[in-house]
């Protein structure tokens, strides 16, 4: 069994510049391995389970309980967005105590990040440049040789924990959430010189990691440039970097983050 850096599958493409942080701050950038989660899921899926919609001036009226409905906490505000990584960081803790979204949460700039990897996802760019505290442990590891040089089956345990935290997400709480933050989210959107309503690079962006195939055989590769490999496959290697990122997630993992992003969809996109 070959045991090679992680970057291995990574192909060089240009990438978005880091989210802006205010001026005379130092930039932290925020980068890694999808996932969504997470990869993705990262940006746009992990709106939890925190509560009722934080609001831009006013708090917003809850939706009518059910049966089965939590009684909704107080509304919130949530600051300008300079100021909001406080309470972004408190909503979005409510959801889990998991490790790798703790550490995600200590970074800056949360809602600029945000847009910024929905922005990458949603053109195809790989977000990993803004998601780096999410990096696995471990090293990319490869099985065989020659022609029949593949992804090893081992490798994807790695992923194992981005893909049941995106399994554990709340999504009528993260639609609930994802409103009470879209006023701010639009406006990082804007920074990045866009103005359409987030809900469309969103819907973009999660139609775009649905579309990676799940993949339950080995994944042949094939050498690339430099120390690099390709996909043997040219419709795998023809994928976006977004895509191919949560490819390398492996099978299980594949599914559960594309269960999760269509059930958010569903409940926060189809109003």
């Amino acid at each position: 069994m070959l045991d090679v850096p992680d970057y291995e599958l990574d192909k060089t493409e240009p990438e978005s510049p880091p989210p802006a942080e205010p001026p005379g701050r130092p930039v932290r950038r925020i980068a890694a391995v999808v996932a969504l989660i997470i990869i993705g899921i990262a940006a746009y899926v992990w709106y939890s389970r925190a509560g009722g919609p934080p609001t831009d001036t006013a708090p917003v009226t809850a939706p009518p309980a059910t049966a089965t409905a939590r009684p909704a906490p107080p509304p919130i505000n949530v600051p300008q967005l300079d100021e909001s990584d406080d309470v972004v960081r408190r909503l979005l803790s409510a959801l889990s105590s998991h490790p790798r979204l703790a550490a995600w949460l200590a970074t800056r700039n949360l809602i600029r990040t945000m847009a910024v990897v929905v922005e990458n996802i949603d053109t195809g760019a790989s977000p990993s440049r803004h998601l780096a505290v999410l990096r696995p442990t471990g090293r990319f590891l490869l099985e065989g040789q020659g022609a029949a040089l593949a992804i090893s089956a081992r490798n994807y345990a790695r992923f194992d924990t981005l893909g049941d935290a995106a399994a554990s997400i709340d999504t009528a709480g993260a639609a609930t959430l994802y409103a009470g933050l879209k006023p701010r989210l639009e406006e990082a959107y804007r920074e990045l010189g866009h103005q359409e309503d987030f809900d469309a690079p969103v819907g973009r962006a999660i139609a775009v990691l649905l579309q990676v195939p799940v993949i339950d055989t080995a994944v042949p590769l094939v050498p690339g440039q430099g120390a690099s490999y390709d996909y043997a496959a040219p419709r795998l290697q023809e994928l976006s970097g977004a895509q191919r990122q949560l490819l390398r997630m492996g099978p299980r993992n594949v599914r559960l983050v594309q269960k999760a992003l269509e059930a958010f969809r569903s409940a926060a996109l189809s109003r």
